[in-house]
């Protein structure tokens, strides 16, 4: 920030002031808000105004920083993008039409369907595999017609360019000099500039000795590019990373050359003139041709070269990914209690602008984090520090917000309170109060469908009794803890509404506790141990079974190994042979004896091996959750275990989600230098190498096994971001995860799941920006697995995945201490349901803050006239989205129709709706985007404009895939 990107805003503003036709494209927020925020004198702001009005300092993408597009999950793309782009309307009353997306190591097909819901026209995006594009440049097809969505097909379908084999930079090579090539800036020096303005490598300047060879150089590559194109129009950007910092410099040098190729046009047989991507993309839609429709396949993997698949990153600082997706789901949860809260007391004792800061902050964290050099963790180590510092601190803030809404209207009456009138305590326990310490907690379901799970908890005592809000004993179970000799896991089942929250009591009896009492709803589990096996010394495997069941699985754990044998559903009678266990690929890090592994590149020297040589068991049977703890030791006279697995099986949820699933959590690390950790799941499955992975947790995309001379094993692995399973025609193993990881399916019935790299190289260029992935770190991921027929699986993975990522909020609002006199009332939850059906997911719901009129002819009257606009606090920005795609499910994909009063009644009463483009910056009724010829007729029957408005009743019908955004007021 302080030696490059500011100087590159104040310096550019201030060259395009003295040039007309200077022109110039800006990307991302987060740098550009710095700048504005802290650095720009008011002499910029006003040129920045006036430079916007012209058309020729133009915002593309917009968003808070170009995004992942690998291992970012679809609601922080969303966020990020929402930040950015509420910032720019609300600042200036712009809003990007076009998408930059260079950088990102790959490009998703979810990416091109958000901009069109934003209200883009035109897509563009640079890094695909090497080969790929050789060949797309070959044939002429680097521009197309995007239809990421196999259900909203031509309804959100985008142009998009792919840059050519020079990417985004201008070609450094110069044949007539070894300097930068086109950059007369030099290289920037952090943290000061040189006093002299003297940069490292500066070009050459264009002289009257050299500007005819910088033109012949210009030319003939503008020549070669155009012959990749079908217009005679060719996009040559110019720039690069860390360029334009000394824009007097670049641009005065450009100005020479651009003018010297213009007046020998004829010669030249080209023209060059400064554009933004707008003016690129009129000119290229003004052509009028017909365009090929690429349907809704990605551009992932990615490599650069045969021994360069960048699929490393989809592991790459485990620690990191899994922060940044906690810190989402506690930012989800915050905005819509914070949103109920606003509702329901308007003058209520939590301050709306303290509450809103909170928010912001960890807005911000997690949209900064989405950065392609971000939540890849294929950044330095100072740098993760601070995403993970500006993370923990927003995490910080939103908990405060939290406690605040839950405990300060207690001390204020107020009409309609939390408490309802007092009832007292049905008399169900019979322990003695004077020997009782009791904890209060409260828990949230951020979620808007009704659920029926466990939570649990770490407790120091032996024995506990759960209450519920009604005073009534909730079914519990304690046993001692895994991780802490003096500490004890209570686990107890709750059943709380859509965005509900219950309080519950903990109540630990300091003396006997008969099982009478309401004891008796608490199972004291106890732990079975195994004794270690050696790899060494298996025998004959298979006989010695041992079976752990629910009302969905039988489990089988072979005795012999202390490895997972098979899992039976119960359901539908289907036994499948599975064993899971930690395999290791060992990389190389030294360039000169072959291709490497880093953060972003994944190499893997010879096949995975087994990272273990004997294996412990302790299984914990219990009533609302078994238990199997699993320790793998990397030699046989090791002490301490580096991999455990705990596999944890609900019990008593019967024809609810939680009995479908197989909870598992690993302890990986710390790993040996250049040792890379997948945990492997074998099965009798015959899906033929056949993977399925989705795109940002929003899509599912099919991924056949693809054999190549080099590097098979790394370009096989594609980004697990929500969910990954494998099937043949009777069964499916899936596996949802909380953070993005990289998987594989490598022979038949196989997934191995990438969960830790730890690295280090000699390569210069890593060594100098310190990227070489050393990291000692213990990572402790979350995967649930499922088994089932594919028609059962596919009716509930995705509501699966959306509450792994988004479990109940646990608040313990206090330590165990003595009972608070006096006793207090039980009357229930306090608050109404908000529910959804299974199909649709509420997305969004959160007080944005913004201050811009939702009418854009107002908006910019307002920002013409100047003066303070204040926060609309009224403003709901409500999202939502159909789950399913068209055809998976016979029911569940159909359109459906919701009525938002109905559904929102549980936190007050509907009074307007508007729906808006995706970010909010558009009224849906106003936007009208650019239509692309293509070579696709559509058949008639296809030709449904299925796209339906908000009734006056305020009912909605939503489409298979879509995610509809709306503002809306409650009385």
């Amino acid at each position: 920030m302080h030696a490059y990107a500011s100087n590159v805003y104040s310096s550019v503003v201030e060259q395009l002031s003295r040039v007309k036709s200077r022109k110039f494209i800006a990307v991302e927020q987060e740098f550009f808000r710095l700048w504005w925020g802290n650095v720009a004198t008011d002499w910029h702001k006003k040129q920045v105004r006036q430079l916007l009005h012209e058309g020729r300092l133009e915002f593309i993408i917009g968003g808070q920083v170009m995004h992942d597009e690998a291992v970012t999950d679809v609601d922080d793309a969303i966020l990020q993008l929402t930040e950015g782009h509420g910032f720019l309307y609300e600042t200036f009353g712009v809003r990007p039409r076009f998408a930059w997306h260079v950088d990102p190591f790959g490009a998703s097909a979810t990416t091109p369907i958000l901009f069109a819901l934003a209200g883009f026209d035109a897509h563009l995006i640079s890094r695909i595999d090497y080969d790929l594009k050789d060949d797309m440049q070959k044939k002429k097809n680097l521009q197309f017609v995007w239809r990421g969505s196999p259900s909203l097909k031509e309804k959100q379908e985008i142009f998009t360019h792919t840059m050519d084999q020079f990417s985004y930079c201008t070609p450094s090579y110069l044949p007539f000099s070894n300097r930068s090539g086109f950059y007369w800036n030099g290289v920037a020096l952090f943290p000061n500039p040189p006093k002299d303005g003297i940069y490292p490598n500066m070009s050459l300047p264009v002289t009257k000795e050299t500007v005819a060879l910088y033109a012949q150089t210009m030319v003939d590559n503008i020549r070669m590019r155009a012959q990749w194109f079908r217009t005679s129009h060719v996009l040559w950007p110019w720039g690069c990373d860390k360029q334009f910092y000394n824009a007097s410099v670049q641009f005065t040098n450009m100005d020479v050359l651009m003018n010297y190729i213009n007046e020998h046009s004829d010669k030249y047989g080209v023209a060059v003139q400064y554009a933004t991507l707008k003016d690129y993309f009129q000119t290229v839609h003004q052509t009028n041709l017909s365009w090929d429709v690429r349907e809704n396949q990605d551009f992932l993997p990615y490599s650069t070269e045969p021994f360069q698949a960048w699929t490393g990153f989809y592991g790459s600082r485990n620690i990191l990914k899994g922060v940044a997706r906690r810190a989402s789901a506690l930012l989800y949860a915050a905005e819509s209690l914070f949103t109920r809260y606003r509702i329901r007391y308007p003058e209520g004792p939590v301050q709306r602008e303290w509450a809103l800061d909170k928010l912001k902050a960890l807005r911000w964290a997690v949209s900064e984090v989405q950065h392609h050099d971000g939540i890849t963790g294929t950044e330095s180590p100072k740098v993760a520090d601070m995403y993970m510092e500006h993370l923990m601190q927003g995490m910080m803030g939103a908990e405060e917000l939290l406690a605040a809404i839950f405990l300060l209207p207690q001390t204020i009456k107020l009409p309609n309170d939390i408490h309802h009138p007092p009832q007292t305590r049905p008399t169900t326990e019979k322990t003695d109060s004077e020997n009782v310490l009791e904890q209060h907690i409260i828990v949230y379901n951020p979620l808007a469908w009704n659920i029926s799970t466990y939570i649990n908890i770490s407790v120091p005592y032996a024995m506990a009794v759960v209450l519920d809000d009604y005073g009534k004993a909730a079914p519990a179970q304690i046993q001692p803890s895994m991780k802490s000799s003096t500490d004890y896991d209570l686990f107890f089942v709750v059943e709380l509404g859509g965005l509900q929250y219950r309080k519950y009591i903990v109540r630990f009896p300091q003396s006997h506790c008969d099982a009478g009492s309401a004891c008796g709803a608490t199972h004291v589990a106890r732990v079975v141990k195994f004794k270690k096996k050696n790899v060494s010394q298996w025998k004959k495997t298979g006989r010695k079974l041992l079976p752990v069941l629910n009302e969905c699985y039988k489990l089988m754990f072979d005795q012999e190994t202390n490895l997972l044998h098979s899992i039976t559903d119960r359901c539908k009678k289907m036994r499948v042979r599975v064993q899971q266990d930690f395999w290791e690929y060992e990389a190389n890090g030294d360039i000169h004896s072959g291709p490497i592994s880093d953060n972003y590149i994944f190499t893997a020297n010879g096949s995975a091996v087994p990272a273990y040589k004997s294996v412990a068991m302790e299984i914990v049977p219990g009533k609302i959750v078994s238990e199997i703890r699993q320790y793998f030791y990397r030699e046989e006279e090791d002490k301490n275990h580096t991999y455990s697995v705990v596999t944890r099986v609900p019990v008593g949820f019967q024809g609810r989600l939680a009995c479908f699933r197989l909870e598992q959590s690993y302890k990986v690390g710390p790993l040996e230098v250049n040792r890379e950790t997948v945990f492997r799941t074998r099965t009798s499955l015959q899906n033929n190498r056949t993977l399925f992975t989705d795109n940002n947790g929003y899509q599912m995309m099919k991924r056949t096994f693809k054999s190549f001379v080099n590097n098979t094993v790394s370009r096989n692995y594609y980004p697990m971001v929500r969910a990954a399973y494998i099937e043949d025609d009777s069964s499916r193993l899936v596996f949802l995860s909380e953070r993005a990881h990289g998987v594989a399916s490598l022979s038949q019935g196989q997934l191995e799941v990438m969960l830790h790299r730890r690295l280090w190289n000699n390569q210069e260029w890593n060594l100098g920006y310190n990227l070489t992935l050393n990291d000692s770190s213990v990572v402790r991921p979350v995967l649930w697995m499922m088994l089932g027929s594919p028609a059962a699986i596919s009716s509930i993975y995705q509501q699966e995945a959306l509450e792994l990522q988004h479990r109940p909020v646990v608040m313990p609002i206090d330590q165990p201490q003595k009972p608070l006199n006096p006793r207090e009332r039980c009357s229930g939850p306090s608050v109404q349901p908000v529910v959804l059906p299974q199909n649709l997911h509420m997305q969004t719901l959160s007080i944005p803050g913004w201050n811009y009129s939702p009418d854009h002819t107002q908006h910019l009257h307002n920002l013409s006239a100047g003066g303070e606009r204040k926060i609309d606090f009224d403003r709901i920005l409500l999202r939502i989205t159909h789950l399913y795609e068209v055809g998976e499910d016979p029911v569940l994909s159909q359109p459906i129709t919701i009525n938002l009063k109905e559904v929102m009644r549980g936190i007050g009463e509907v009074t307007d709706v508007q729906e808006r483009s995706l970010t909010g910056t558009w009224d849906i009724s106003d936007l009208q985007r650019w239509s692309w010829k293509t070579n696709e007729r559509v058949r008639k029957d296809e030709e449904t404009d299925f796209f339906s408005g908000v009734s006056q009743d305020f009912s909605v019908t939503i489409q298979p895939k879509e995610i509809r955004t709306f503002f809306i007021h409650f009385k």
